[in-house]
């Protein structure tokens, strides 16, 4: 059976992600630093909204998304992430819609980046308030950094990791100066009559989602059942610390009006707490933090296609792969799709981009509890620590949030939001119909996934096995009963090795 296993297996040496890059992308994921939540200094009136909010959403929501996430990305460890694990519960249809709402989220979400990179430049270089120089410069960001996404996931990893420590270190200094000048009565200041409950929500939501994002990279991390677990952990933690230490030590050493806080101010607080210096390193450290933001989006949605493509569900040309390993035309397809959103304002983006988020997260919770109730023993490498009671009670808090930012949007994003899962629902049946009549390649879903199956590679043969059956998990929930059998049977000669 193990040789079977080796034979069907195409060996990459492209570099897989291990622990520390996994983290850094995980972060730039999510948040990417405090650039952007000064807004909810703001929308709440004073810092008390801020700080308790950044501290309760994690709890309620933050946790509850990274556990599941790490529960199926680790069952289900192939590139295409939450569409397997859709279609695993409710099949290929309801699959599908799930990967083109978080695409086209995805895609919104990265238009945000470019156009936050100048806005922060422009505070420095007033040049960029001009659309004859804006455009040119988003155009040129948008190409050089997709580029960078084409040489390799490992390099992409690799500068999130230096990109993270530099946008970070200078909130440390932030810190450790405010220290003497810190008054904790400011923190506790509140004005419910200024209070912009929509903006709020939105921004606490913005800066705490996209756990799952990173889970379709899932075929590209080394070890996935380990590094999932403990890059999530670590990702959650260091999140929130970059929230809430910088806003305790701006609002604590600053007596400054919530009016005031707003994009960019944190460069401005740095200013007043430690001089021009810092001033400019805050500044420096945002604009590098969007492009790692920019960088982790566009490497998840390329390769959400990739994994799309490798189960039949699009085209076999997104599942093509440069010399580098990357998904060539899935990169391509994400840079048009932000280039052509750029011209949006950042809270139409904003707003669109988390209402599809939340109708793909209530997917989610629902596809995690049916699969612990009708695949009990499906292989999960690791287990969020409770019974399928407590398991649809953590998902309980999380889905009453999403209802709500839901219930909060305006009537345009209704219609916005509502006129792309519209699209999705012709969509799919247009993409079945091109397939039956052969007007363009698809990848068979009998057939082996050659380049997922490389984490076979220095692997014992019981962790080959277990491999195979979390493949063959993800591949039959494409609506082919026969490969449900195989598993199963494949699941039983395990337990006869063990």
């Amino acid at each position: 059976m193990v040789n079977d296993v080796k034979n069907t297996a195409t060996i990459k040496k492209n570099p897989k992600l291990t622990l520390l890059p996994l983290i850094a992308l995980i972060f730039y994921e999510v948040s990417g630093g405090p650039f952007g939540v000064e807004d909810s200094v703001k929308a709440g009136g004073g810092p008390l909204l801020a700080l308790l909010g950044f501290v309760i959403f994690a709890l309620i929501w933050s946790i509850p998304e990274a556990l599941i996430t790490a529960e199926l990305a680790t069952s289900f460890p192939e590139n295409g992430g939450y569409v397997i694990w859709i279609s695993s519960a409710f099949g290929p249809f309801w699959g599908f819609q799930e990967g083109f709402w978080k695409w086209f989220s995805g895609v919104m979400d990265n238009a945000l980046y470019p156009v936050l990179f100048l806005d922060y430049l422009k505070h420095s270089l007033p040049l960029f308030n001009h659309l004859v120089a804006r455009i040119p410069a988003l155009l040129v960001i948008t190409v050089s950094l997709t580029y960078l996404n084409y040489r390799g996931l490992h390099i992409v990893g690799s500068s999130a990791v230096l990109l993270a420590s530099f946008s970070l270190f200078p909130f440390v200094v932030m810190a450790i100066l405010s220290i003497p000048r810190i008054r904790p009565g400011q923190w506790i200041v509140v004005d419910f009559n200024k209070v912009e409950w929509r903006g709020y929500f939105n921004t606490m939501f913005w800066n705490l989602n996209y756990w799952d994002k990173v889970s379709t990279l899932a075929g590209e991390v080394e070890d996935p059942s380990r590094t999932f677990r403990d890059a999530l952990l670590a990702a959650v933690v260091l999140v929130v610390c970059s929230y809430i230490i910088p806003l305790l030590a701006a609002t604590g050493a600053l007596k400054s009006n919530p009016s005031e806080w707003s994009d960019g101010y944190f460069a401005e607080a740095g200013m007043l707490i430690g001089g021009v210096w810092l001033k400019w390193w805050i500044q420096a450290a945002a604009a590098m933090s969007n492009l790692g933001l920019f960088e982790a989006e566009m490497s998840s949605d390329a390769f959400q296609l990739l994994g799309m493509s490798e189960m039949g569900m699009l085209p076999s040309i997104f599942a093509s792969r440069s010399k580098y390993g990357t998904p060539t035309i899935s990169i391509l397809c994400s840079a048009t799709g932000v280039i052509f959103l750029s011209w949006m304002s950042f809270q139409e983006i904003l707003e669109f981009l988390n209402f599809l988020y939340s109708v793909g997260m209530l997917l989610e919770f629902a596809a995690f509890i049916k699969l612990r109730i009708v695949k009990p023993d499906l292989h999960r490498p690791y287990k969020v620590p409770f019974q399928t009671f407590g398991a649809t009670a953590i998902c309980l808090p999380p889905a009453l949030l999403l209802l709500f930012v839901m219930y909060l949007a305006s009537l345009k994003t209704y219609i916005v939001s509502g006129s792309v899962i519209i699209l999705g629902l012709f969509l799919y049946p247009a993409i079945v119909h091109a397939k039956e009549k052969n007007w363009c390649h698809f990848i068979s879903t009998d057939e082996p996934l050659g380049h997922s199956n490389d984490i076979l590679e220095d692997q014992s043969a019981a962790t080959e096995l277990d491999q195979v059956v979390a493949d063959e998990a993800s591949l039959s929930l494409l609506g082919h009963s026969k490969k449900v059998q195989d598993s199963e049977t494949l699941s039983q000669e395990i337990s006869t090795v063990d």
